[in-house]
């Protein structure tokens, strides 16, 4: 079976690695949707879809993980639109691993078998903390895999996500 699962991986931490690890456990692969895809240079979303390509693809890379597709998803603002949207960008698939309850909802009214995975590690292993930490000068590079480190740094990332955090009021 091929299973999707989609997020914003901003960045893609050490819980998505071990989520993706899973669900290739249980299914012969699976697709990657990068979620809002059209966003990037803003606190909630730093990073541009090709970058976060680039460490997902990387990271997998390293670890020997070949069976895995990986699809940009842009927003459509509609959500009785959004599976549709989703279907037309990426290969079949069987199955759809998320927590989110508007994604299971979607799904399941499509009639998609939708299955959740156990979240771990919430308080280190949180795209939000993990930026946090990046913006305060803190240790964040623990929480994502060597390979995100890597490119979070080779892009000027935490500078970025500093810049991003200054407000230009009075």
């Amino acid at each position: 079976m091929r299973a999707l699962i989609v997020g914003r991986f901003q960045p893609f931490h050490n819980g998505h690695f071990e989520i993706i690890k899973t669900v290739l456990e249980r299914n012969s692969s699976v697709i990657i949707g990068i979620g809002s895809a059209q966003y990037s240079h803003t606190l909630k979303d730093p990073f541009t879809a090709g970058e976060r390509h680039l460490m997902i693809s990387e990271t997998l890379e390293e670890a020997k993980i070949s069976n895995f597709y990986l699809v940009p998803i842009e927003d459509v603002n509609s959500n009785p639109l959004w599976v549709a949207h989703v279907e037309a960008l990426t290969p079949r698939f069987d199955i759809v691993y998320t927590n989110n309850s508007l994604v299971k909802r979607l799904f399941k009214e499509k009639n998609y078998k939708v299955e959740s995975l156990k979240l771990l590690n919430r308080s280190d292993w949180s795209g939000t903390r993990i930026r946090e930490r990046i913006m305060k000068g803190e240790n964040w590079e623990q929480y994502v895999p060597e390979p995100v480190a890597r490119i979070i740094k080779e892009i000027d990332g935490p500078q970025r996500i500093r810049d991003l955090s200054v407000s230009d009021g009075d």
